[in-house]
């Protein structure tokens, strides 16, 4: 999932800070763009879990449009944070689906070309986007 991250950009003086406004709590800063978005990586994750260990819904993202019109992050840059929320989703269930050839071929080939973990993944991921809207 793609999670709208706001960016709060630092100079020489003043560390780089990304908040991620749909995951409560997720805020970080580095001396660098790098190395506050690899702690935001580490953020959303612990945050995550600890949402999943309190028995609470995992946050989907929304848009970063509808974040952009809160006064609170005015001013700042935005960007998109790739998580795998799954780990997060309970225990993993095989099932048996049944598709057309051509719908397949799509999703193998969606699957090669973005670089998504598993036809799997991708099926997860559209189907909580769908539940999402």
């Amino acid at each position: 999932m793609q999670y709208p991250i706001c960016i709060e950009w630092g100079d020489k003086h003043t560390a780089t800070g990304i908040q991620i406004p749909d995951i409560p709590g997720a805020a970080t800063a580095g001396d660098t763009f790098e190395d506050a978005y690899r702690a935001a990586v580490e953020v959303a994750h612990l945050m995550l879990e600890q949402i999943m260990n309190n028995g609470e819904e995992i946050p989907l993202p929304t848009s970063a449009a509808a974040h952009r019109a809160n006064p609170e992050f005015a001013h700042m840059g935005w960007g998109l944070l790739d998580i795998d929320i799954t780990p997060y989703l309970g225990h993993v269930e095989k099932i048996n689906v049944t598709l057309p050839g051509k719908v397949i071929q799509r999703i193998d080939r969606f699957v090669r070309e973005h670089n998504v973990k598993s036809r799997s993944s991708f099926l997860a991921e559209a189907a909580l986007e769908k539940l999402n809207r």
